[in-house]
């Protein structure tokens, strides 16, 4: 009889479990997200769980569409907010991040030496990703996650400086565009007609290319505008036609009418009517009258990214 302790007799198993981050600084809101990772036995596709979410009304594009830079005071709110960032993942124990700026810095004239300036204040190193990467990201999560690889569908994410549209057929990105169309370029007046015209043109021109497109929305907007609308047990799509029913109820209010009737919070009470428009605008253009709403960000995207390519090993 072999003894208890013989080396072949013995079979080691363990459970893998860790945390991972991102930091999506947008043109409206600044966004830290922290997901866990677990792996019974340490095999198998990973159980993924959020830790934690955090959303800052930063509103960095209310000083780049109108001045053209990050000021001092929002600089300095930045310089708060990321050592806070920087305490919560070390109490969550985060062992790798990534943190991405998108369109409002990608526009600050500013933008590269208020980055820089951070990074030695806080330690936390921001990468300025271009609208390209930002829909590449997007797109991909939305392969990953959800029911599209057989047939054609288009992706929105509305945000305060951008709207990245993605166009997929059978699960491969064939398409994909930033506009620099935004709710706050727009309450800023900083969108033309001949802007919204051109978008609208480009992807009239791809529907009547591809017919049946289904269209999934994502972005606090629409999350917003479906919760409006609709119960959480209710399947996670919206009709254009709902949207624009609170969109003509929503517009004649003032900022104050609307957060006291339908609870928004001060920075999305004016930017959800911008949003409403570029939704009902996009959707019509593709020739859709339904957005479905899975509720999958962009810090969504920057972590399961992260996951699928480096694991827990970036620094």
């Amino acid at each position: 009889m072999k003894k208890i302790n013989d080396k072949e007799n013995i079979s080691y198993s363990f459970d893998i479990s860790f945390n991972m981050a991102a930091i999506d600084i947008g043109s409206n809101g600044a966004r830290l997200l922290i997901k866990n990772f677990f792996r019974k036995n340490g095999e198998g596709e990973p159980k993924i769980s959020r830790v934690m979410y955090m959303r800052v009304p930063l509103r960095l594009g209310k000083d780049v569409f109108t001045l053209g830079k990050i000021s001092k005071e929002r600089e300095e709110k930045m310089t708060y907010m990321l050592k806070a960032f920087k305490q919560i993942m070390k109490l969550n124990d985060v062992v790798t991040f990534r943190a991405c700026a998108t369109s409002a810095m990608r526009d600050a004239e500013n933008g590269e030496k208020v980055l820089k300036r951070l990074h030695k204040e806080t330690g936390i190193k921001i990468e300025i990703i271009k609208g390209q990467e930002e829909a590449q990201l997007l797109c991909n999560n939305i392969i990953e996650n959800q029911e599209c690889k057989t047939g054609d569908f288009a992706y929105i994410d509305v945000g305060g400086g951008s709207t990245e549209v993605s166009l997929l057929h059978n699960g491969l990105l064939v398409h994909s565009r930033s506009y620099n169309i935004g709710t706050l370029r727009m309450l800023n007046g900083k969108v033309s007609k001949d802007d919204i015209e051109a978008m609208k043109s480009e992807l009239s021109q791809y529907a009547n290319e591809i017919k049946g497109i289904c269209l999934i929305g994502s972005g606090g907007n629409i999350n917003k505008l479906f919760k409006l609308a609709h119960t959480k047990k209710d399947k996670k799509e919206i009709k254009t036609t709902e949207i624009l029913d609170l969109y003509n109820k929503l517009k004649p209010l003032s900022i104050e009418e609307r957060i006291a009737q339908y609870g928004l919070k001060t920075d999305r009470a004016d930017v959800i009517i911008p949003a409403a428009e570029i939704y009902m605008t996009v959707a019509e253009a593709l020739g859709c009258d339904t957005i479905l709403v899975p509720n999958i960000s962009l810090a969504d995207s920057i972590i399961d990214y992260e996951y699928r390519y480096f694991g827990e090993n970036r620094q």
